[in-house]
């Protein structure tokens, strides 16, 4: 369960629905330090103790440092965490992000653009706050032919195809440099499913059984990341991380 996200772009109902079910989510959730997961060698690589830098809705599994980032979520609990970690975290929507024009270095988004209806409006402002030349750290799942129960569950509103992805970022100023095999969803469909029931009828259960086996386990068990010029082959991938880089003048919607 690695993209329980709280974010929203797509109007009242849609926050409504992100709020009644990722808050009391992150209500009962751990924060798990970046340094747990397996992008941590990426992010020190691009990260420097001058650099400004934002990371959106990182829910309770952010990826970047917490000492030195923006963080910016919808969620009240996942502000609150944050805070208590003493990191600089903001409640605001990713479709109007409170900050300045080419503001950050380096920018990140991991498991949100697929959950927002307007797709532009969050590319368009992680373009604008992007400085010339940023980084822009991205994951989202693949082949719209894949679409599941977990897609719906988890508040999907898409998967993309690869050459739409990409021509989608570019469309905003984003070409993609490197990419990688992502994610830590399990393989068996029917633990997913076992999942999603408890985290539906029996949330309690299902979140302790989240934070003390599930998530260690899928942290413990991650691959390191095999990243590669351009964009891999994605036909048998579910999930990508792309590692994009902010060029000419994108559009802003």
């Amino acid at each position: 369960m690695n993209s329980m996200k709280s974010h929203a772009c797509g109007g009242p109902a849609l926050l409504e629905v992100n709020r009644r079910f990722y808050d009391p989510l992150w209500t009962d959730a751990r924060l798990v330090e970046p340094q747990r997961f397996n992008t941590w060698p990426l992010v020190c690589s691009l990260v420097s103790r001058s650099q400004p830098r934002l990371e959106v809705a990182p829910g309770l599994r952010p990826r970047l440092p917490l000492d030195g980032t923006h963080f910016v979520d919808f969620s009240p609990p996942v502000v609150a965490k944050l805070r208590a970690r003493g990191a600089n975290a903001v409640a605001a929507l990713v479709s109007a992000l409170p900050f300045p024009d080419r503001a950050f270095e380096l920018v990140c988004a991991f498991d949100i653009v697929e959950h927002v209806d307007d797709e532009d409006a969050i590319l368009s402002e992680l373009s604008r706050v992007a400085a010339p030349n940023a980084s822009l750290l991205l994951s989202v799942p693949l082949h719209p032919g894949r679409w599941t129960a977990f897609d719906d569950f988890i508040g999907h509103r898409r998967r993309y195809e690869p050459q739409r992805l990409l021509a989608k970022l570019a469309e905003h100023g984003f070409p993609v440099e490197q990419s990688a095999v992502y994610g830590m969803q399990p393989k068996s469909s029917w633990l997913v499913n076992v999942g999603m029931w408890f985290l539906a009828h029996r949330r309690e259960q299902g979140m302790w059984w989240y934070n003390r086996v599930f998530m260690p386990l899928g942290v413990r068990f991650q691959k390191k990341l095999a990243l590669a010029p351009g964009l891999i082959d994605t036909a048998h991938v579910d999930e990508v991380l792309l590692v994009c880089r902010k060029h000419g003048a994108a559009k802003f919607w």
